[in-house]
This record gives C-alpha cells, sequence and structure tokens, in this order.
C-alpha cells in the first residue's frame, strides 16, 4: 500500500515535471509544429514504400508476366518517397536541435540568473561542485534526452499509428494478429521505465556529490598535500566513486533491458505475422505482394517499441535530471529588495540588532551602535564573536532577524542592494580575482575607468612596481583566482580595485594579512589617506593596525563590552588591554 502511494506521488511529481518543461519548449512551438509535421511527412512517406514494393513483386509473379512499365513507375515512386522521407528528417533534425539546445541554454540562463538571486546562505550551506553539476551536467543529460525524445518519439508513435492503418487498409485479419501482440510490448515498455526513474535519480544526485567533492579537493589540493590527507581523501573518493557505480550500474542494468526484451516482441510479431499471413496466402486470401507488405510493416511496427522504450528510458534520465535543476530553480529567493537609490554620507546607525545563522543558537543580540560621518571604526574581539557577521549585515549579504541597520537615515531594507553596495569600497582577507588581465581585474568596479585612473590606483596600493615586472604588465593574463601570483599580490590587486572606486564607506577585513611589513606600511598610509572623510569600518587580528582608530568597538559573544579609542581602552586595563597584551607577551 505504501509502495503504491509512492509511486502516485511520484507520477504526479513526474507530471509536474514535464508540464515545466512543456513550458521552457512553449516559445519554440513553431519550430514544435514543423518538427510534428516533418515527422508526419517522413513517416507517411516511409510506409508508401512497403506497398509500393508490394504491388511492384505482383507485377512480377508469373514467367513471362513481368510488367515491365508498371514496375519501373512503382521504383520512380519508391525513389521519390524515399527522397521525400530523407529531406523530411533532415527539417525534422534542425528543429529538434534547435529546440533542444535553445531550451537548454534558457534553463542555463534561468539557473544562473536564479543563483544571483539566491540569499548568501543558500549558497554558504550548498556545496559548489553539487550547484555546478545541476547547471552543467544535468543539464547536458535533459538535453540528450529531450532530443531522444523528439528525434524517436515522435517518428516512433507516428510510425505505430500508420503502420496499423496501412495494415487494416491492406487486411484486417492480419492486423488483428498484430494488435493482439501490442500489449505485450506496452507491457515490457512499462516494466522498465518504472525501474529506471528512481535509479538514474539517484545517479544524479551521487554524480553531483562526486562533483561538488572534486571540486573541493582540486580548491583545497595544498592543503590536502600539506596535511598528508591524500590516502583519506582517496579512500573518501572511492567510497563515493563506489555508489555512484552501484547506482549507475542498476540504472544501466535495467535500461539495458530495453533492446533485447523489445527485439524478442518484434520477433514474436514477426514470426505470427508471417505464419498467419503465409496459411492466409496459401488459400488465396492475399497475394504474395501483399503478404510481403504485411512482413515489411510487421517490422516496421515493431520497430518503433524498441525505440521508444529506449527514449522512455533516456527520458526517465532527462525528467530525474530536470526535477534538480528545477528543485534549484524553486529555492526561495532573497528579500525582495525596493528600488530606491541610496546616497550616502556616511553616517550609519545600528538599532536593537539581533541575528543568528542558526534559529536556536543567537550570535548577536541588542546591538546598537551609531556611526557619524567619517569615523573611523575597529572591530575586535576573539574569533567566533561576530566581525565578519556584522560586516555580512552591514553589505546585507544576510538580513538582521531583528532591529534595523540604518545608514543615512534610511533602513537598508528599504534600499536596493546595489546601491547600498555602490556607496561600500569591501577589501577582504579572502582574496577574490577572475581569470582575465590585471587591468580587468583593477576594474572590476569601473569597467570604464581610464588607463591613468588604473594606473593611479595600482600605485595607491603600492603595486604598480610588482604589475611593471610582469610580462606583459597591466596586460597580464592571471588564472582563475589569481593561481599564477603570490597571495600578497593578490591582495594587493584587490586593495587596488577599492582605491579605484573610493566610494564613501570602507570595510577593511584583514585587508593587509597577507602583506609583508613593510609594505603593509605603506598601504596602512594609504589607506589613512582614503578614509579621510570616509567612514571605516576595520577588522583586524593584529591590534598594532588599529591604534589610530576613532572608536574601538571590542565585541565578545555578539555583544560590545568595551568602546573608546586606544588610550582609554589600554587605561581600563579591561578585555581589550588583556587581548592587545596578549600579542606581546612571550610563549612558553
Amino acid at each position: 500500500m505504501a509502495a503504491k502511494k509512492i509511486s502516485k506521488e511520484k507520477r504526479k511529481e513526474n507530471q509536474q515535471v514535464m508540464k515545466r518543461i512543456l513550458r521552457f519548449i512553449k516559445p519554440y512551438s513553431l519550430f514544435l509544429i514543423i518538427s510534428f509535421v516533418c515527422a508526419a511527412v517522413s513517416v507517411a512517406a516511409q510506409l508508401l514504400v512497403p506497398i509500393l514494393c508490394g504491388d511492384a513483386i505482383d507485377y512480377m509473379i508469373g514467367e513471362g508476366r513481368v510488367d515491365f512499365g508498371s514496375v519501373k513507375t512503382m521504383v520512380t515512386a519508391i525513389a521519390a518517397a524515399t527522397a521525400i522521407t530523407a529531406f523530411a528528417q533532415w527539417i525534422l533534425a534542425v528543429c529538434n536541435n534547435k529546440i533542444t539546445f535553445c531550451v537548454s541554454r534558457d534553463l542555463r540562463n534561468a539557473s544562473i540568473n536564479k543563483i544571483q538571486k539566491l540569499p548568501l546562505s543558500y549558497l554558504d550551506a550548498h556545496p559548489s561542485g553539487d550547484l555546478v553539476s545541476r547547471v552543467i551536467a544535468d543539464v547536458d543529460t535533459f538535453a540528450d534526452g529531450l532530443l531522444m525524445g523528439f528525434t524517436q518519439l515522435f517518428t516512433g508513435v507516428l510510425t505505430i499509428v500508420g503502420t496499423l492503418g496501412f495494415m487494416v487498409s491492406v487486411n484486417p485479419l492480419i492486423t488483428l494478429v498484430v494488435v493482439c501482440l501490442t500489449p505485450l510490448s506496452l507491457f515490457v515498455a512499462n516494466f522498465i521505465a518504472k525501474h529506471t526513474y528512481q535509479h538514474f535519480q539517484s545517479q544524479t544526485a551521487v554524480r553531483g556529490e562526486q562533483t561538488a567533492y572534486i571540486n573541493e579537493m582540486i580548491e583545497g589540493m595544498k592543503v590536502v598535500q600539506a596535511f598528508g590527507y591524500e590516502r583519506r581523501s582517496l579512500e573518501k573518493f572511492d567510497e563515493v566513486n563506489g555508489r555512484l557505480q552501484e547506482t549507475s550500474l542498476k540504472a544501466v542494468f535495467y535500461s539495458s533491458l530495453t533492446n533485447p526484451c523489445t527485439r524478442f516482441v518484434n520477433n514474436l510479431v514477426y514470426a505470427a505475422v508471417g505464419l498467419a499471413g503465409a496459411l492466409y496466402a496459401v488459400v488465396g486470401g492475399i497475394t504474395v505482394g501483399q503478404l510481403s507488405i504485411f512482413l515489411s510493416y510487421a517490422n516496421q511496427y515493431s520497430k518503433p517499441f524498441n525505440e521508444i522504450s529506449s527514449v522512455v528510458t533516456e527520458l526517465q534520465n532527462a525528467i530525474a535530471c530536470a526535477d534538480r535543476v528545477f528543485q534549484l530553480l524553486d529555492e526561495e529567493d532573497q528579500v525582495q529588495e525596493k528600488d530606491t537609490v541610496l546616497v550616502s554620507d556616511g553616517h550609519v546607525s545600528l538599532e536593537h540588532v539581533s541575528f543568528r545563522y542558526v534559529p536556536d543558537r543567537p550570535l548577536i543580540e541588542n546591538f546598537t551602535l551609531d556611526v557619524k560621518p567619517g569615523q573611523r571604526i575597529a572591530i575586535v574581539g576573539p574569533t567566533g564573536c561576530g566581525k565578519t557577521t556584522l560586516i555580512n549585515l552591514l553589505m546585507r549579504f544576510y538580513d538582521v532577524n531583528g532591529g534595523s541597520i540604518q545608514v543615512s537615515g534610511q533602513d537598508i531594507r528599504n534600499v536596493s542592494r546595489k546601491s547600498l553596495r555602490q556607496n561600500y569600497g569591501m577589501v577582504l582577507q579572502e582574496t577574490w580575482l577572475k581569470a582575465g588581465t590585471i587591468r580587468e581585474n583593477i576594474a572590476y568596479g569601473k569597467p570604464d575607468a581610464t588607463e591613468e585612473e588604473v594606473i593611479a590606483a595600482a600605485k595607491a596600493a603600492h603595486a604598480h612596481s610588482f604589475i611593471k615586472r610582469l610580462p606583459d604588465g597591466y596586460n597580464t593574463m592571471i588564472s582563475e583566482d589569481g593561481g599564477n601570483i603570490s597571495q600578497g599580490q593578490k591582495q594587493l590587486l584587490c586593495i587596488a580595485r577599492v582605491m579605484l572606486c573610493l566610494p564613501p564607506m570602507l570595510i577593511l577585513d584583514e585587508a593587509t594579512s597577507s602583506i609583508d611589513t613593510r609594505t603593509e606600511i605603506r598601504i596602512q598610509a594609504a589607506f589613512a589617506r582614503m578614509m579621510e572623510g570616509r567612514t571605516s569600518f576595520i577588522v583586524a587580528h593584529r591590534l598594532s593596525t588599529i591604534r589610530e582608530a576613532d572608536v574601538i568597538l571590542v565585541m565578545k559573544d555578539g555583544h560590545i563590552i568595551e568602546q573608546g579609542d586606544h588610550d582609554s581602552l589600554m587605561a581600563q586595563k579591561g578585555f581589550y588591554a588583556h587581548l592587545y597584551n596578549s600579542q606581546f607577551e612571550e610563549t612558553a
């Protein structure tokens, strides 16, 4: 009973997925109609050939009774029908490919657009490799199944219907033999389809898991090798690969039953028609030519069942893959934003802010802060106290659970995210560069920047000297995430990117953590010039770098426990003083 209920639910899910696929196909209805017409013309021309061949045979039976004129007419008609079939199939293939690859393109566009709209919490909680697998591998598999469906399903169904029609017109009694054996073909197709879907669904899920793991291992290969994790990473990969092998073998096993089973049914139909037709011909019920027509039609009638069974198997796989893509598209977007544009004067106010990543684990509670325009706010505290979380809230990567954050008197939930983020310049400890030239990476936030502006920003970030030493200077290509330059050089380019835009507010989250001490002193001087008249939030673990801040916020467990400038906090001899002095204590 439970199995039946699950089967019903699964059937309903499949129907929903098919409806959504049809919505993606709808814009290409014209190509679909042309494809259907070409399939009908192709099938009609193909089915006409056996009749023409049968008539030609009847014109040649009997010694000295060959009607060469009629045979020649039949041969010409056969050639014409074959040419029409070939042309119709060519147009059919063009239309089917157009539909398939346009739908695949639209699905990928929809997926990428969706990823842009997803809240950061979703991306943090899901492996990037699994998302890549859905957008690339699953859409590819879906496209293959869709193409097979259009190419073989249309023609297969039309061939079955057309063949039955032609056979009835020649001899209804022998046609009855074929019809009686048809349920056997349908039973075989249904049995295979039922058992393949669940295995193909498992296969796509495990394949996504494997892609995510491979992506993770490649990105972290230096750490893997540094900690001697190679053997354990291989064991983990073998475990995932073993599960993929198991699900793939089951899926392939059931799908591979298609060919032998349907061929067996085909041969049964062919033998039954041959036997019934021969007996009927002996008593003069049909001519030899008509018998040849029936044998040819019996073969043509059975063949589509073979193809349709294969198509159904592929469609099950395609539906499973489409379902995974639709699951991504069905995720809730980040909270809809307003169209209001923010013009900031640098005044930032946090009023009774509360936030938690996990519902039952509070992180920031009743946090209140008022930052005047142009102030430099340093945020310090032990790991996990909420420093980076506060930055995420200021940039609205996450929305507060309680209270509000206001910039220039406007709640940031009432302005567009784009305009909010354009008012911030952000340099993180984790650098990110795209594959492209040095110039393109510096001008990422201001693509229309002139050469002089890019160079001035690089000089301000003390990156100009190392860029000039590169083979092609500012036109030097860097690989994905800047893999062919050092970590410190990557951070200098990220700093230059902010120097180019110079927004009214700055966020520096361990911005000089990968830079040598001498360069850091220069960068700090450049930052000091850049921060003049700009509201700045500075997150730092090296407390010596934030001594000049106007206000230092000392955070612990999501609360501000101390607040003031460096000298006043040191005089209090509290938590900040302990943190500051601990940096200079000798370790045992």
